[in-house]
C-alpha cells in the first residue's frame, strides 16, 4: 500500500491520506510537532525515499515534523479490529491453561454445557466467529480470574 498524495485540512484539523483504495484522516492532534491555528501546516509531501509510506510537513513557525503510514493504519484500525486482538490473547491463554489443567477434557466440556466440537472452535486461535463470552466461560472453568485493563495507546 502507498500513499499517493496527503493534503492538510485546515476545517476537519487533520491530515488526508489518499491511498490506491481508500482516503484515510489523521488528525493534527496526534502529529508531533502539532500543527495549530496560530502555526498552521505550511507544506506537507509524501516521502519518496520510504517507498510512499510516510509523509513528512513543516509547519509555518518552519518545525518538521513526519508521520508513517502505520500510525495512519493504528488511528483507522476498525473497532472490529479491537475485538478480534482481545478475543485472540484470550484465547491463547486459554489454551495454555487447558494443556496445564488437571482437568479432562471430557470434565471440561460437561462443565461448560458443550460438545467436543465446539471446545474445540473456542481453543482454535484462527476462529473470530466465537464470542468474547465463550472463552471467559472455559477461563472461567479453568478457575482462571480475569481482569481487564484499558489504558491509552502509546504514542
Amino acid at each position: 500500500v502507498k500513499i499517493q498524495r496527503v493534503v492538510a485540512n485546515e476545517h476537519k484539523r487533520a491530515f488526508e491520506v489518499q491511498l490506491e483504495d481508500r482516503t484515510l484522516s489523521f488528525p493534527y492532534f496526534k502529529a508531533t510537532p502539532r500543527p495549530t491555528r496560530m502555526d498552521r501546516v505550511h507544506q506537507v509531501k509524501v516521502r519518496m525515499d520510504l517507498a510512499h509510506r510516510g509523509f513528512t510537513y513543516v509547519l509555518a513557525s518552519g518545525r518538521h515534523g513526519a508521520v508513517h503510514l502505520d500510525r495512519v493504519f493504528d488511528d483507522n484500525e476498525p473497532p472490529r479490529h479491537t475485538r478480534d486482538v482481545l478475543v485472540y490473547k484470550l484465547t491463547l491463554e486459554a489454551r495454555t491453561r487447558v494443556a496445564a489443567t488437571e482437568l479432562s477434557k471430557r470434565e471440561i466440556i460437561r462443565r461448560l454445557k458443550t460438545s467436543p466440537a465446539q471446545l474445540s472452535r473456542i481453543l482454535d486461535t484462527s476462529n473470530y466467529r466465537k464470542s468474547v463470552d465463550q472463552v471467559l466461560a472455559l477461563l472461567q472453568v479453568l478457575d482462571c480470574e480475569i481482569d481487564v485493563v484499558v489504558r491509552d495507546k502509546d504514542r
